[in-house]
């Protein structure tokens, strides 16, 4: 019998292409796409969708019964820019979501858990270099105290009730085919657009401030591959450490620069400086790779290629 699959948040950044791609692996009809609203009609009409609020424990059951769903990928959350404006919010939503998809699993509803987390559970007393898997993590926003916690309530819940329940912490994600939602690392997808439309680009992190980043393909690569891993290759269940590429703004406007020669930069640090001078400045993703033989394939210069590639023919 096929999967079948419930992504939580469908309509974000991650969760669009996500559910594309599950799709193309399990087939349409196989996947329910889910999100509070109908704000993209395009996915919303491209197969199965169901209006669901993710804090909403009887509708994420009542979904899961009618579809016999088996996996859930919950995507929804609120960022950590967003949190910050909202953090009772963002505790409501990042943490409430989580307990309703690992007590539908513990009860034996659904078999598998898919929740992400991110670099955000970091901190400034986090060594910044090669961050290594178990570490020091001390967050300074919502958004990255409701990813730690949410962390070590995917571990317990695997080790108290035998959830099968799989996580990432993301870097900053990059992606042309969607807007990001709120988050510390939104430039790097900003830059792409402003350098195609306006061929300048006021930055809100200072020039030489490096951050982990990966371009969207990467991540739902990543993502499917620890999916379909044999649960027993699994050494981490509170979340894995993944990187593929490390740059600053000052880098990757060169990266622009080279393929748009009158493209200018200007940077006026913003609230977010703060956050992302909490974050590591690379990741060791040694037991990623070890574990489930995860790879990375997008280097920055590639992925500056592929966005400008397939912007231009939003923006000609």
């Amino acid at each position: 019998m096929a999967s079948k699959i419930l992504i939580i948040g469908a309509c974000g950044q991650i969760g669009t292409e996500l559910t594309t791609a599950l799709r193309k692996i399990h087939g349409v009809n196989n996947v329910i796409a889910s999100d509070i609203n109908t704000r993209k009609l395009d996915l919303v009409n491209s197969g199965p969708f169901e209006i669901i609020d993710a804090k909403n424990f009887n509708a994420i059951k009542d979904c899961c019964k009618n579809h016999n769903i088996d996996t859930i990928y919950l995507m929804a959350a609120l960022l950590s820019a967003t949190g910050e404006k909202y953090p009772m919010e963002a505790w409501d939503l990042n943490m409430n979501s989580l307990f309703h998809v690992l007590n539908l699993a513990k009860g034996g509803t659904i078999k598998k858990v898919y929740w992400p987390s991110s670099i955000a559970v970091f901190g400034p007393t986090t060594p910044r270099e090669n961050t290594p898997q178990h570490t020091i993590c001390e967050p300074t926003t919502v958004y990255g105290i409701t990813k730690q916690v949410g962390e070590r309530w995917c571990e317990y819940y695997n080790k108290k009730y035998g959830v099968d329940v799989r996580s990432i912490r993301y870097p900053g994600i990059i992606s042309h085919k969607a807007m990001p939602g709120g988050g510390t690392t939104d430039y790097a997808v900003e830059i792409y657009h402003e350098a195609l439309k306006n061929g300048k680009y006021e930055c809100f992190l200072s020039e030489n401030t490096s951050l982990p980043m990966m371009f969207m393909d990467d991540a739902i690569k990543a993502t499917i591959d620890l999916m379909t891993v044999d649960s027993k290759a699994l050494t981490i269940r509170s979340a894995y450490n993944l990187s593929a590429i490390s740059f600053t703004p000052k880098e990757i406007f060169k990266s622009i620069k080279s393929q748009l020669p009158e493209f200018t930069i200007t940077y006026k640090p913003d609230f977010r400086q703060a956050i992302a001078d909490s974050w590591p400045s690379s990741i060791d993703d040694s037991i990623a790779r070890k574990d489930w033989n995860w790879k990375h394939r997008f280097d920055l210069d590639a992925m500056t290629a592929e966005m400008l590639k397939a912007l231009k023919k939003r923006y000609d």
